[in-house]
């Protein structure tokens, strides 16, 4: 089959397609004819640094959706045919191919009307923002939260998921990015590179500071973002945990959550992996009910992903991109 082919560590940038071995399901599995793959900071990040699971040449890319090709034993709820999108396991080859092969039980069905473009830009950056927002911070209508890089991946789609459930969304963004997070439902956007972001949160809410901060930049930010939290706020963080201990505090109590999205698939926790197709299957509802968009701003080819994933390295990417295979 053709694929995006990963010669080793560090190589992200001199990625070419090549001829790969096509996969089989095992129990449990299903192969996905793939149709498109999401492109995700994680896929430069993991490319460069390597895996002691992977062998060479290796596949990168976590977010696909395709038909249903072959069913493996024990699967009875997918069938040949179907229409899917998944989250890939990291330790595994992944979506830049042909071919895939990943965990039924973690595959959502795509309803009629979405494309597989729009159902790939779903997975790694709409699940992180929705296990953050109601499975981690069990966010509550009429409060509001302070989401970082709102025009990036995670940020966008937790600037729609938040305005739905019925929050006031504040953002950080470049200036000249402020129209596209208001278009997503912010209601503040704050140019962190003009203005303090603690400051300007704290004016807006009164000198109360909001209920949950979701920090996707850093170490360093997520700690500075502590100021900006209410009494009781919850802070969310993937980019780096803030500096825990020297926040704790009687008088100004927080909460703390570490997003991981993919480490699940190891986890070896079956009802943990089944929250993937259970945030699948809502996601693409409301996209297909017209709730949020996928963000999705361009598609590529395969040959163009490396070039790509270097654009996304530099954090001036603006929604989604994708690259078809089919």
């Amino acid at each position: 089959m053709k694929a995006l082919l990963l010669q080793g560590p560090g190589e992200v940038s001199q990625m070419r397609v090549g001829e790969a071995v096509k996969p089989s399901p095992q129990p449990g599995e299903v192969l996905v004819r793939i149709m498109a793959t999401a492109l995700n900071p994680v896929d430069y990040k993991t490319g460069n640094q390597g895996n002691p699971h992977w062998s060479y040449p290796h596949i990168l890319g976590l977010d696909s959706a395709g038909i249903v090709e072959e069913i493996g034993a024990g699967v009875n709820h997918i069938s040949v045919g179907d229409r899917v999108v998944c989250h890939l396991d990291l330790t595994q080859k992944g979506g830049y191919a042909e071919y895939g092969v990943t965990s039924a039980h973690t595959v959502s069905v795509i309803p009629e009307g979405i494309s597989f473009q729009d159902a790939a830009a779903l997975p790694c950056a709409g699940y992180t923002a929705y296990q953050a927002l109601f499975h981690k911070m069990h966010v509550s209508s009429g409060q509001n939260i302070l989401i970082h890089a709102g025009a990036g991946g995670v940020g966008g789609f937790a600037i729609q998921l938040a305005k739905a459930a019925g929050l006031t969304v504040l953002t950080t963004a470049s200036a000249p990015k402020h129209e596209y997070v208001q278009s997503l439902g912010a209601d503040y956007a704050i140019d962190y590179q003009q203005e303090d972001f603690v400051q300007r949160t704290l004016e807006i809410t009164d000198g109360l500071g909001v209920h949950y901060v979701l920090d996707t930049v850093g170490r360093d930010n997520a700690t500075r973002s502590l100021k900006a939290l209410a009494f009781n706020g919850q802070i969310s963080f993937i980019a780096g945990p803030p500096s825990i201990n020297e926040a704790i505090s009687f008088a100004h109590p927080l909460s703390f959550h570490s997003i991981a999205l993919g480490s699940v698939h190891a986890s070896g926790n079956l009802a943990e992996q089944r929250k993937l197709a259970q945030m699948g299957d809502h996601m693409l509802s409301m996209l297909q009910e017209g709730k949020i968009t996928s963000t999705l701003s361009s598609t590529i080819t395969l040959d163009e992903v490396p070039a790509a994933l270097t654009d996304i390295a530099t954090r001036h990417v603006t929604g989604k991109i994708v690259a078809m295979l089919g």
